[in-house]
Parts: structure tokens; C-alpha cells; sequence
């Protein structure tokens, strides 16, 4: 049965109709991981990085000047601009995000947020989003709900959960009941399982 991660669950629930069964089949019959092939991978770490030693905003200005591949200089620097943007002049400092997973209808999905950031004194644990497709509140909203209740019991009282549009600097945090969002998000994965025989 399906293995998701928690980035697979954004691009699915991103989308509607004949995109989202798309993406189900693109998840479905990709090829195995393979760091060498994770187009965003070292973006990714470097952010990590940066956070983890505290450094300050000025170090993102290192990560493009670094990449030899033209299609990534192009991409990484627009996601280094708007990482930039939301980081602003906040104080940011680092804790290590919680992990966990959920199921449900046979469909397991890994909640590996790569955030833990100290807001000028608030705790965040926050999910990633670099592409540049469209992504709107009302189709995101279920990606904080997972996290919320994946990781909640790992987290400290008064921690948020949030997803970062990072190319249009955005927080998309948890603004719905977890109750009846869960039954919408049992809903999602039940459409996976559903429609993944058949793709």
C-alpha cells in the first residue's frame, strides 16, 4: 500500500480532478529516492544548516553562488529571495522539529517537517513548500491538520504548526477544527488508496 512523505501530501492535496490523479500515479510509479536526484535536496540542507549553527539571514546569500546547474540557479535563487523575505528582521532561533506518521485506509504517511524555528520567541514547527505551483489556503489547510495531530503530542504547549510557501514568503498555519478536518483528511488518503491499484 501507499508510503507517502509529507511533501507527496501537498502535492496531492494541492490539486483537484485530473491533476490530482496525476500526481497520485507520479508518486506511485517514481523511482525509488536517490539523494543524486532530489532537485531541491541541497537547498533544503543548506537552510537546515544555516539554522542549526545560527547563523544569520546574510548566509542564504551563499547557497546559489555554490550550484554549477543552471536550472537550479535560476530556481534556488528565486526560493533563497523569498526565504529571505520571510525571515525579514525577526529573530530566529532553532529547535529540532518533531517526526512522526499517520495512517489511515491502508495509506501511511511520514510528517517530517524540516523546521524548528524560535520566532522572535515563539515555536514553530514548520513544513517546507519551494515549488512554484499554485497552492491556495483551502486546498493546504489538511497539510497543518496532519501535522497537528501527528506531531502534538511531541510538541511543547503552545507550539504552532505551519507550512511555509517559501517563493511567496507565506506561513500557512493550522486554521481549522482538527475534528472535522481529520474526517476530511481520512477522506484524501481514502482517495489515494482508492484510485492506487489503478494507476
Amino acid at each position: 500500500m501507499p508510503n507517502l512523505t509529507l511533501s507527496d501530501v501537498v502535492d496531492v492535496f494541492s490539486k483537484a480532478g485530473t491533476p490530482k490523479a496525476t500526481k497520485v500515479r507520479q508518486v506511485k510509479n517514481r523511482a525509488a529516492y536517490q539523494p543524486a536526484t532530489d532537485f531541491y535536496r541541497a537547498l533544503r540542507s543548506s537552510i537546515v544548516s544555516i539554522h542549526v549553527n545560527g547563523k544569520n539571514r546574510d548566509a542564504l546569500d551563499n547557497i546559489v553562488p555554490s550550484l554549477a546547474d543552471a536550472k537550479k540557479i535560476g530556481n534556488y535563487q528565486e526560493i533563497v529571495d523569498g526565504y529571505k523575505k520571510f525571515w525579514g528582521k525577526k529573530a530566529v532561533g532553532w529547535f529540532d522539529p518533531p517526526r512522526g506518521s499517520y495512517s489511515h485506509a491502508g495509506v501511511d504517511v511520514l510528517v517530517n517537517p524540516e523546521l524548528g524555528l524560535i520566532i522572535d520567541g515563539k515555536r514553530i514547527v514548520i513544513k517546507l513548500y519551494f515549488k512554484s505551483d499554485e497552492i491556495t489556503k483551502a486546498r493546504i489547510e489538511l497539510v497543518p491538520v496532519l501535522m497537528e495531530v501527528v506531531l502534538r503530542a511531541s510538541c511543547q504547549e503552545g507550539d504552532l504548526v505551519a507550512l511555509l510557501d517559501v517563493r511567496k514568503s507565506k506561513l500557512h498555519f493550522l486554521g481549522v477544527a482538527t475534528g472535522p478536518a481529520t474526517a476530511m483528511l481520512n477522506a484524501e488518503l481514502a482517495y489515494v488508496a482508492a484510485l492506487w491499484p489503478s494507476v
